[in-house]
């Protein structure tokens, strides 16, 4: 089977996309790079999101790729008519993504028990800060409180500095995955049941998922889990170095039998015969003299002396990348990681390729994403049959926006 006549996996299936922002959009996307017909419904001024990261010539480079292979098309939820011609659209899909505050679907006469009614395979993907239910369901929230309240950013950082917080949207992509996944559960259920379900996506709880090692010691021992910097507690050495370049680098030696062939590589053989060395177990009670050690070789050499040396033994370790350095590197080539796709404005544009790899039907970066509303009339011709008459009508009335009737 050639590239061209393989399936993608999803093609065929219909989502709805009322995400706003990253989680909700991230989770469409993730369905839409598989060969989904992702419509992703804006209102005229376009999702919050085109207002974040760098921009050129105007355009949003964020939304080039988050609204990658989706219809957009724009519609006033706010109205009536807004709410009905949403209603007709997801009569005819399969998946609903939405990420409003629990309720907002609800005012909008768009409650899942009454969607579902007129489409029973219906499935939703709801995504909220704290979840559909409990005290907390109706508070605002965006990933960095759901990291905060989950504990997770208590550990994130170095001991004697504030807590830190990564410096991408982590638990906002962790949510849409989340949701992706549990969409697809979603489905295979509806596979032998014929019902759709709704699914329960909570960005407090995708980032407690994180914690798993720290719940069962707090309930088992009592133990309060805190901040270690670059260390990972109950791992020695796994850490992160500085080369006497000033490369950081961190390696990961903390299986017995790497740890072994760190001490050859270090020319110091004997430290693995150390009974405080002898285990995992032990040296992460020794964890800072191991790193003191560690450190010691690692400082009195350059980056590319200890990269040989490092890869000659077979033990895990990498310089920490900046963008530029990934952008070099000839295995992010060789495997295609970094895609590009020509922009009506902005020339060829370098996006994220599709992750994970199906050798079968693999997902592929088809298009990248467009203004807000470029394709609502083509859509509600095809999924609705609305005259152009119909379709002009509504965008005068501002219940719809396509920037190609806005002339």
């Amino acid at each position: 089977m050639t590239p061209n006549q393989r399936i993608q996996p999803l093609s065929g299936y219909t989502v709805i996309e009322l995400g706003s922002t990253v989680a909700g959009p991230f989770c469409g996307r993730l369905l839409a790079d598989f060969g989904a017909t992702v419509i992703k419904v804006e209102v005229a001024e376009g999702d919050a999101l085109r207002s974040m990261g760098s921009h050129k010539d105007g355009v949003s480079l964020y939304a080039l790729s988050m609204f990658r292979n989706k219809e957009l098309i724009s519609v006033d939820l706010r109205t009536e008519e807004g709410q009905s011609l949403l209603r007709q659209l997801i009569n005819k899909a399969d998946f609903v993504v939405e990420n409003f505050r629990p309720g907002t679907m609800e005012r909008w006469g768009l409650a899942y028990e009454s969607l579902s009614a007129s489409n029973p395979g219906l499935i939703m993907v709801r995504i909220s800060g704290y979840g559909q239910d409990g005290p907390y369901s109706l508070q605002p929230g965006y990933g960095v409180i759901g990291e905060a309240i989950s504990g997770l950013r208590s550990i994130t950082g170095d001991p004697d500095r504030p807590p830190a917080r990564v410096a991408t949207s982590l638990s906002d992509y962790l949510t849409g995955l989340y949701g992706a996944f549990g969409a697809l559960l979603a489905l295979e259920a509806r596979h032998r049941t014929g019902r759709g379900q709704v699914v329960d996506t909570a960005l407090a709880e995708c980032a407690f998922s994180f914690m798993e090692p720290h719940v069962m010691a707090y309930d088992q021992l009592g133990v309060i889990a805190q901040r270690a910097g670059s260390q990972l507690p109950g791992s020695s050495p796994n850490n992160l170095y500085q080369a006497g370049d000033g490369c950081y680098i961190h390696v990961a030696a903390l299986a017995d039998p790497i740890f072994r062939r760190l001490c050859v590589a270090m020319g110091q053989p004997e430290l693995a015969n150390e009974p405080r060395y002898a285990s995992n177990m032990m040296r992460s009670q020794h964890s800072d003299e191991v790193d003191a050690v560690v450190q010691c070789w690692i400082g009195a050499r350059t980056y590319h002396e200890i990269h040989q040396v490092l890869g000659d033994h077979d033990i895990p370790h990498a310089k920490i990348y900046n963008i530029d350095d990934v952008f070099a590197d000839p295995h992010f080539a060789a495997r295609g990681s970094i895609q590009r796709r020509p922009h009506e404005r902005v020339g060829m544009v370098a996006v994220p390729n599709v992750t994970p790899r199906l050798t079968e039907t693999p997902g592929e970066v088809r298009e990248l994403g467009r203004d807000t509303g470029a394709d609502t009339a083509t859509v509600l011709a095809r999924m609705l049959g609305l005259t152009s008459e119909a379709v002009s009508t509504l965008q005068r009335r501002g219940v719809i926006y396509d920037p190609a009737l806005a002339h």
